[in-house]
């Protein structure tokens, strides 16, 4: 019996240590629900996973993951939800769920001729600065509720808007900071295609036999 607790009370521990960054949701303020109030870009794609390996990236293939972000743009505000998908057999699930939700909120200020931001999401609040056009825009955070122990405790979000192609390119770095240092962990390389608010000539599919 009590060998069948210590069992159950350490796989509880590494359940919350694994998850612990990935549990905080944050409460809306409105009650209101928001459609067509704001400027709203659905996007979707795929991520490609590398692991720091005897500082050298190399491919992690089981953390790979599908995703999509719900993207809705207020004048100087942005609430975004973003879920993934890890599809590959082998994740052994040392990063959270196959399927995840998180929400992120990001503030923009000017500040000396420059756009700045401050973002407050489920995994933690932080940083950032882009453009007036927001094409290029880094945001960085450090994660809340994650173990001392896990190989990681900030994030730094790298994003390329490449709107005339309907494209967004992210890099999305896991890393440490100890003494002054920076300590590489993982990267994921995502790439996604916005879809917009439209019409439709015919049924886009049809059932074949």
């Amino acid at each position: 019996m009590k060998k069948t607790l210590f069992i159950i009370s350490v796989t509880v521990l590494l359940w919350l240590t694994n998850f612990s960054a990935f549990s905080q949701v944050i409460i809306p303020l409105t009650t209101q629900v928001e459609v067509d109030d704001t400027y709203t870009i659905i996007w979707n794609g795929a991520s490609i996973a590398y692991r720091m390996v005897n500082e050298k990236w190399e491919r992690a293939a089981d953390y790979d993951y599908q995703f999509c972000v719900m993207q809705k743009r207020y004048d100087n505000l942005w609430k975004s939800v973003k879920t993934l998908h890890r599809m590959h057999p082998d994740y052994n699930g040392k990063a959270g769920q196959r399927d995840q939700t998180m929400y992120f909120e990001l503030k923009y200020n000017s500040r000396n001729d420059s756009v700045i931001c401050t973002l407050n999401s489920s995994l933690g609040q932080g940083f950032g600065f882009t453009d007036k056009e927001f094409r290029n825009q880094t945001i960085e955070f450090k994660v809340d509720g994650i173990s001392k122990f896990a190989p990681y405790d900030h994030i730094r979000i790298t994003q390329e808007y490449k709107y005339e192609q309907g494209v967004l390119e992210e890099t999305v770095f896991l890393f440490k900071k100890k003494d002054g240092k920076e300590i590489p962990f993982m990267k994921n390389e995502e790439r996604a295609s916005f879809y917009m608010k439209g019409k439709l000539d015919k049924a886009p599919t049809t059932f074949q036999q």
